[in-house]
């Protein structure tokens, strides 16, 4: 009990009790007392002054030098930039000479095989009868559910058009028929490559946009029939049954289509123009 009676008697300790006392006496102030203690604290504050003065000094002193630098800075980078697109301008110059000579050698060495080989290589420009085929992703995108020619494990419709279709459409046209073929205004040769880069497709390493336009130039109405009685036209009639995808076919009296916006050519040999010579 004795215990008990010392803490409620003395509940605060004597130590923090002569802390208190002695903090009254010499009241709540933490500026210094003494002369000594007043001179540091002076010499200390004109210290810190000086040194933010000589600093905001400096400052304004090399103020025009970062800002001449840095003007300077930016003519070099606007002079590359210049540069740079004049560069571009003659390299793109150099190419359209280039594949407008390979163009005029096809076309005057042009025997039927020449012709044949210039369409192939999407060489020159194309005018004529065809079909216009426009194929765009379902309306609401919903997915598709049971089987069909685009199920597989794991694998949920999102009722887009995927690279996959475009090619079997493509085909299919070049099969039914077709002499050239373009999707939206992108001219397909032998080499062509249709792709996917995420949700994205591309053909020829460009990104398309939904709807997707492909003009065939070929027999006009005989062009499109073909195309939906083949195997890929059925499939983009599943496409559009079952999963939405929206499609429509029209014959078109003229369709032109420009030519291939690079050419390449992969091996060339002399051609033979008369006897002991070559040209």
């Amino acid at each position: 009990m004795s215990l008990l009676t010392n803490v409620m008697e003395h509940s605060l300790d004597d130590g923090y009790a002569q802390a208190a006392a002695r903090r009254g006496v010499e009241g709540r102030s933490g500026l210094p007392r003494t002369l000594r203690a007043k001179l540091g604290l002076a010499a200390g504050l004109v210290l810190a002054a000086l040194v933010v003065t000589v600093g905001a000094a400096q400052a304004r002193l090399s103020a025009p030098t970062i800002a001449k630098e840095k003007q300077e800075l930016i003519e070099r980078i606007e002079s590359g930039n210049q540069n740079a697109d004049a560069l571009q301008k003659d390299v793109d110059g150099l190419r359209a000479s280039v594949e407008k000579k390979q163009r005029e050698a096809l076309e005057k060495h042009g025997n039927e095989r020449g012709r044949t080989t210039s369409l192939l290589a999407g060489a020159t420009p194309v005018e004529g009868p065809g079909v216009k085929l426009v194929v765009d992703d379902a309306e609401d995108s919903s997915s598709g559910e049971g089987d069909g020619p685009r199920r597989s494990d794991g694998f949920s419709d999102t009722g887009r058009i995927r690279d996959r279709d475009l090619q079997r459409v493509v085909n299919g046209l070049w099969q039914s028929g077709a002499e050239a073929v373009s999707v939206n205004g992108e001219r397909l040769t032998s080499r062509s490559a249709i792709r996917a880069a995420g949700d994205a497709i591309l053909v020829d390493n460009k990104p398309l946009v939904p709807p997707y336009t492909l003009l065939a130039v070929g027999p006009g109405r005989k062009l499109s029939d073909r195309f939906q009685d083949s195997v890929d036209g059925r499939y983009l009639y599943v496409l559009h049954k079952d999963y939405g995808v929206r499609t429509n076919i029209s014959v078109q009296d003229k369709v032109r289509l420009q030519a291939a916006p690079s050419l390449i050519i992969r091996t060339a040999k002399p051609v033979q123009t008369g006897k002991g010579s070559t040209s």
